[in-house]
């Protein structure tokens, strides 16, 4: 299960959050994934953010309490996991202290355009090649492997760079030093994805070191898109990444409006190899606008019938969007099997 920015009303509340963390467990979750990075922001009591002069956010709970501490206790005193997720990866918006006090940090397109939009809207992207970017993503991760007791970190489909970038001065002197070449005016050019893709598992290579040689024992996980997407435009070449070890989980965005569209994904074929945790995420609903029980249990079944796991995108959707939290949770429970809470949490 994700926690976002947009449960932030549960994860600050510590009473709610022991509800939710009772809830989950009594069906049958096993791991939480709580926001750590987003907009620039760090989620966390640390101070990586404050030494590189950036934007600066210490949460803290209603009661003064921490709330990814809390998170932990409470997922371990339930026998769950809890991997902090650095949910923006190499994106930032525009606006950010992250971009504009360094701009040479980002990468552009072949126009000159730094933007691209996604789900949070307008947004710009950092460079992964640079070593400066690379070392800002390494220290936050340290600094929370450090500051908390984690069983693992996760990654998204942001932790990649759009195909489209690439054209900033820094990476175009890169790859005609390294291949003699110029870069490709066509940014899909086979090569030059290709080689913009073995960077990137580069930098996964070097950070996966990193992090076991702080805690040898910790989840590497990542939850991008379906293979061939991720490729070839999001120059993340996860297959590659799970063959060579780096990843030790993998849980595959679907979030598709039907059945049908759903299970024609679950036919590709990276959802048989198997060699590492498998595991699909299913829109739960976003904001206040809950998914379907009848379209959520279609895909469950398909997704147990293919031997793999299920997440769930996001904590909210599940109660708190509904206006009869106590019908849905008994919903859930028939669709999730396990004996479940007396009341909703939060209820």
């Amino acid at each position: 299960m994700w926690f976002t920015l947009n449960d932030m009303g549960t994860l600050r509340d510590q009473s709610k959050l022991e509800e939710a963390v009772e809830a989950l467990g009594r069906l049958g979750f096993t791991t939480l994934y709580p926001v750590v990075w987003n907009g620039g922001y760090t989620y966390y009591a640390g101070t990586v953010t404050q030494q590189r002069q950036l934007q600066t956010f210490t949460l803290r709970g209603l009661q003064g309490q921490d709330p990814l501490g809390d998170l932990i206790r409470l997922a371990r005193a339930r026998g769950m996991q809890a991997l902090p997720w650095f949910e923006f990866g190499f994106m930032a918006p525009p606006s950010s202290e992250l971009a504009t006090r360094h701009p040479q940090w980002l990468t552009s397109k072949r126009d000159g355009g730094t933007t691209s939009m996604s789900a949070a809207g307008e947004v710009v992207w950092l460079n992964p090649f640079r070593p400066e970017v690379q070392q800002l993503i390494i220290d936050l991760v340290l600094e929370v492997v450090s500051l908390y007791d984690v069983d693992g970190v996760q990654f998204d489909d942001h932790f990649s760079l759009p195909s489209a970038f690439g054209y900033d001065a820094f990476t175009r002197a890169l790859y005609q030093r390294e291949t003699g070449r110029p870069v490709p005016a066509d940014p899909n050019d086979a090569a030059w994805v290709r080689w913009r893709a073995n960077k990137l598992t580069a930098f996964v290579r070097r950070l996966r070191s990193v992090i076991r040689a702080r805690k040898p024992s910790l989840i590497f996980s990542l939850s991008p898109n379906y293979a061939d997407f991720a490729y070839k435009l999001q120059l993340q070449d996860w297959r590659a990444w799970v063959r060579a070890g780096l990843v030790d989980e993998v849980v595959v965005q679907l979030y598709r409006p039907d059945l049908p569209s759903f299970t024609a994904e679950l036919d590709r074929a990276e959802f048989a190899e198997k060699t590492v945790p498998m595991a699909v995420a299913l829109m739960a609903g976003q904001r206040l606008r809950p998914t379907d029980l009848g379209l959520l249990g279609g895909q469950l079944a398909a997704t147990r019938q293919r031997g793999l796991g299920v997440a769930f995108f996001h904590y909210a959707p599940l109660w708190e969007a509904t206006s009869d939290p106590m019908g849905r949770l008994r919903g859930l429970q028939e669709l999730l099997e396990p004996s479940p809470p007396l009341t909703p949490p939060g209820g």
